[in-house]
C-alpha cells in the first residue's frame, strides 16, 4: 500500500525525520511518501501557526488526491487540516493525536500527554474533548521545548522529557504517556525503556491504524460531511483549488 505522510510545517529536516520514523514501523510493502506544504511556518506552536498548517495540509491533500494513496496521516499533534484532507482523499485520513489517544486508551485506564510549548496545551485539550477522551486523559503537560529543538534531540532534551513524564505520571496517577508532538516520534522507545510504562508516539500509531483500515478496504465516506468540496471560484494564489 501507499501511505501519504503530511507534515503540516515546512521544516524539511522534520519531514525527513518523521518519514524515517514512520518507515521503521510500517509493514513490509508499505511505501511511505512524506511531504510538507509549499508555504507556512517552520513549526506549529500556536493557533496562528495551526491555521496555516491546516491550509498547508489542505493544499498537499488536494495535490495528492489523484495519486492513488491508500491512506493519509497528518503528522502534527494539533491534527490540523484532517477534516479538509478527508474531503479530498478517498482513503482513510488519520491525525496523530486522535490515533495516539485511541492507542493509549486501549492500553491503560488513564494516560498523560507530554508536549512541547505550554501555550499549545489548550489545543490538545480541545482535541481531547472533541474526540471524547476526557475520562481517560488525566493531564496535558507542556515542557516549553521549542518544536525545532527536536530536530537535534540530545541527551539533555531527552532527560527533560523523561522528567516531565515522571511528574505527569505521578501527578495524574496515569499509566501511559502520549508524546504530544510528531517531532518526538524517534524518542518513544528510549522514553518507554526509561519510564517502564507505555509511551505512545502518534506517528507510529497512526501509521499502523491507517494500514489496518486500508487493509480492511475501508474508505472515507463521500455521501455526507466528507463529500468532495464543491466547485466554485477561488481567488489569488489558491485559484486552482476551486475546480
Amino acid at each position: 500500500m501507499r501511505l501519504l505522510l503530511l507534515n503540516p510545517n515546512t521544516s524539511a529536516a522534520m519531514t525527513a525525520a518523521i518519514g524515517a520514523a514512520a518507515r521503521e514501523v510500517a509493514a513490509p510493502g508499505t511505501e511511505i511518501v512524506a511531504r510538507q506544504p509549499s508555504f507556512g511556518p517552520a513549526s506549529i506552536e500556536g493557533h496562528f501557526d495551526d491555521a496555516f498548517g491546516a491550509a498547508g495540509v489542505a493544499e498537499q491533500a488536494r495535490l495528492a488526491a489523484g495519486e492513488g494513496f491508500d491512506a493519509t496521516v497528518v503528522a502534527c499533534f494539533g491534527d490540523p487540516g484532517v477534516d479538509a484532507a478527508r474531503e479530498v482523499m478517498a482513503g482513510p485520513v488519520l491525525g496523530v493525536a486522535e490515533a495516539a489517544f485511541h492507542a493509549a486508551a486501549m492500553l491503560a485506564t488513564g494516560f498523560s500527554v507530554v508536549t512541547t510549548m505550554t501555550r499549545t496545551c489548550v489545543i490538545a485539550e480541545r482535541l481531547v474533548q472533541r474526540y471524547g477522551f476526557e475520562r481517560v486523559c488525566r493531564g496535558i503537560h507542556g515542557t516549553d521545548i521549542p518544536v525545532l529543538d527536536l530536530e537535534a534531540a540530545g541527551e539533555a532534551l531527552v532527560d527533560t522529557l523523561e522528567a516531565a513524564a515522571r511528574r505527569a505520571l505521578a501527578a495524574d496517577r496515569s499509566e501511559a504517556v502520549v508524546l504530544g508532538c510528531a517531532g518526538m516520534a524517534g524518542l518513544a522507545g528510549t522514553l518507554q525503556a526509561r519510564l517502564g510504562v507505555p509511551v505512545v508516539d502518534g506517528v507510529a500509531a497512526a501509521v499502523k491504524f491507517a494500514e489496518a483500515l486500508a487493509a480492511l478496504g475501508l474508505k472515507t465516506p463521500k455521501t455526507g460531511d466528507y463529500a468532495s468540496p464543491r466547485s466554485k471560484p477561488w481567488a489569488g494564489w489558491a485559484a486552482g483549488f476551486g475546480a
